[in-house]
């Protein structure tokens, strides 16, 4: 078979591939006959009970695997090329894209913008259509493969064509119906522009998106993130308090009526939103499940309510009393402004618990991008090591060691979004740096760090997660 080949790179232990022979470097060439174009051919083709696979072997020999498995059991294999296929990048020149208004001089990966619909599925992306052909949305409706995430940022398509600078854009939303049609499970993004697609803009898109309900689950509305390096590019202001509270009170008016008929909230303000507005976030009820955190959609609300939890189970356990008397420690936490007062009334609520643990939470100004950009997750290291040690060298007790948000790494690497290392980061500041990922719990468990809580009976250490002894 001439066709595409698939290089195996791992084989997962105990799984199907590895039980029939298949190795790292082996190529996948085909299954049940049909050559695999990418990742979508490859998961549609592997749900059936029954496969026939044909790999081929680094010494060209060619082996044809009979497969009896479950329903849409996979193989157990990751491929050297997760899509299977080439990305496609993105022929947009959207107005408010934040790639666009990066620095020069950092690293590569950073400048490619992707909006390939594979990655909707795989990790979660949200694409424009612009790329998709009509073989696309038939690939899609056929294989049931959902959700799909989808940039809508308008639904006027004339406005839409602007916004994207792609004279596609506009005709593109045709596709919203034939997923719809095909029952293909959707969720919406609206990149707010002020006096762009704000105001009666934004309520049109509202009410054409609605139409698509129940198969598009939610819609979050999010302003667009400016930085400093905007020089050339299109002019966009910030929001103000009065203009971010009429964009709520308008979200709040239409999560009615969508409850009442469909049982849905389906349109959601970001957290960036309530906190301009000097609002308090939604009652957990009304996110839906939370569909739209990667957007920064209820994600305050989130972490209050496992934070609440995690602390309540603390507080549940029998050695409470006495953890509370032998905890001592000090402790910093650095965060994105957004997120600060979120932090800071936690870290207030674990003091009271536990009186000898000193907690010191320190908003980070994002001087290297601009202050108009306030998410941990752009925190760089420089500007972390510069306003620490700022502190300091004003008298500010750090503690023993730093919690910072995970978010603020690199994904599985101990590098900030400069190249600045973890490592750098406690060289410069002479303390420990601990990665803490968003939840709750995880939160509770780094301060109450069972390296720190000594049992002065046994002087053995008393166990954070499930407070055992």
């Amino acid at each position: 078979m001439d066709g595409k080949e698939h290089v195996v790179k791992e084989v997962a232990p105990g799984s199907i591939a590895e039980e029939m022979g298949i190795e790292a470097g082996d190529s996948l060439l085909a299954v049940n006959d049909n050559e695999i174009e990418d990742v979508f051919d490859y998961r549609y083709l592997m749900k059936d009970e029954y496969v026939e696979v044909l790999v081929r072997k680094p010494d060209g020999e060619e082996w044809l695997l009979e497969i009896d498995k479950d329903y849409d059991e996979d193989l157990g294999v990751e491929f050297e090329n997760g899509l299977m296929s080439d990305y496609r990048s993105c022929s947009n020149k959207c107005i408010f894209c934040f790639i666009d208004q990066m620095p020069p001089g950092m690293r590569e990966t950073l400048y490619f913008k992707d909006d390939d619909s594979r990655l909707s599925f795989l990790q979660g992306n949200y694409i424009t259509l612009t790329n998709m052909t009509e073989r696309d949305v038939e690939r899609i409706v056929k294989m049931q493969l959902a959700p799909i995430n989808i940039s809508v940022h308008t639904t006027n398509p004339a406005l839409r064509c602007e916004m994207l600078h792609n004279r596609f854009a506009g005709e593109k939303l045709q596709f919203l119906d034939r997923f719809y049609e095909g029952h293909v499970e959707m969720n919406g993004q609206i990149v707010c522009c002020k006096g762009v697609n704000d105001g009666e803009e934004l309520r049109r898109s509202i009410e054409d998106l609605m139409k698509y309900l129940p198969f598009m689950r939610s819609v979050s509305v999010v302003p667009a993130g400016i930085s400093r390096f905007r020089e050339g590019l299109y002019p966009i202001g910030l929001f103000t308090k009065e203009e971010a509270e009429r964009i709520i009170d308008m979200i709040d008016d239409y999560q009615k009526t969508c409850f009442d008929q469909f049982g849905l909230h389906f349109v959601h303000a970001s957290d960036e939103f309530y906190i301009l507005a000097e609002r308090d976030f939604p009652e957990e009820e009304r996110y839906d499940g939370y569909i739209q955190l990667e957007n920064g959609v209820g994600m305050m609300r989130l972490f209050r309510e496992e934070f609440t939890q995690a602390l309540a189970d603390a507080g549940q356990d029998p050695a409470y009393p006495e953890k509370k008397r032998i905890l001592k420690r000090r402790v910093s936490i650095a965060t994105g402004k957004l997120a600060f007062s979120t932090i800071q009334e936690a870290a207030e609520k674990m003091m009271q618990a536990f009186p000898g643990l000193a907690i010191h939470v320190q908003a980070i100004r994002n001087d290297f991008f601009g202050e108009t950009i306030t998410v941990a997750g752009l925190v760089t290291g420089q500007d972390l090591i510069a306003q620490l040690k700022e502190a300091q060298a004003q008298g500010v007790d750090l503690g023993e060691a730093l919690l910072i948000p995970g978010n603020m790494l690199r994904s599985g690497e101990q590098v900030f979004l400069d190249d600045v290392t973890v490592s750098q980061v406690e060289q410069a500041l002479g303390l420990s740096v601990k990665a803490v990922e968003a939840e709750g719990q995880d939160f509770v468990d780094a301060l109450l760090d069972p390296a720190y809580c000594m049992d002065r009976e046994n002087e053995g250490f008393v166990y954070v997660r499930g407070y055992d002894r």
